[in-house]
């Protein structure tokens, strides 16, 4: 489920990146929900949501540091910790839909625009919910872990 999910979030970036790409100018945008969603085709050098701009081999080097980390520890995360496993999927999903833009093009596609909020694209979604929610597991205990806690207090 790992490989499918990943493989789901890259092939899903890239598709919507390249409908953006050819359907847009570069700073062109179009209104999806009046007054709340726009597409808007901008280049981001940067990390996600415009932070930390020109930086691009670094991202490169960190991203492939990153993912081979985990791709190396995955075989010893159990099948059972799904939740977890699912987060790490749309977590490398993302960092290689950014990847490969920032490899072939210089710049990450970003197009999602909320008006209040950086323009920002898919894989960065999935790369920033997914990192949230890895920080809340590791800092609160896998997710099993709770229940046991509940049994011991129930006794």
């Amino acid at each position: 489920m790992f490989w499918f999910t990943m493989l789901a979030v890259i092939a899903l970036d890239q598709l919507s990146k390249y409908l953006i790409t050819s359907h847009l100018a570069l700073g062109q945008g179009m209104t999806v929900i009046p007054g709340f969603l726009d597409f808007t085709y901008v280049l981001n050098d940067g990390a996600s949501f415009s932070l930390f701009q020109g930086q691009r081999i670094v991202f490169l080097i960190i991203t492939v540091l990153v993912l081979a980390l985990i791709f190396g520890g995955l075989r010893k995360i159990p099948q059972e910790m799904k939740l977890f496993r699912f987060l790490l999927a749309l977590f490398c999903g993302g960092a290689i839909g950014n990847f490969i833009d920032r490899l072939y093009q210089g710049a990450v596609v970003d197009f999602v625009n909320l008006g209040w909020f950086p323009v920002f694209n898919l894989a960065d979604s999935c790369l920033s919910v997914s990192a949230v929610l890895i920080c809340l597991m590791l800092l609160f205990g896998k997710p099993g872990h709770l229940l046991d806690k509940k049994k011991e207090i129930e006794k």
